[in-house]
């Protein structure tokens, strides 16, 4: 299986959090301005499909996902 590798954009994000409450394992959100917070930029398998969602959901784009 195929590792993931997850950046996140934090000038991009716009703080609506849907990546935190979908995989909260992988990403969370800054107390100081609501944006996201990458929590495993390389998640294990088991997080996989929650990680790729979060990615497609992004209002802002702001979370990046390529396999290595």
């Amino acid at each position: 299986m195929a590792e993931l590798l997850v950046t996140v954009d934090r000038d991009a994000c716009c703080g609506v959090g849907r990546c935190a409450m979908t995989a909260p394992e992988a990403f969370s959100q800054r107390d100081s301005d609501g944006t996201v917070e990458l929590l495993e930029s390389r998640p294990p398998p088991r997080l996989h499909e929650d990680v790729l969602l979060c990615a497609e959901l992004c209002p802002c784009a702001a979370i990046g996902v390529r396999r290595s």
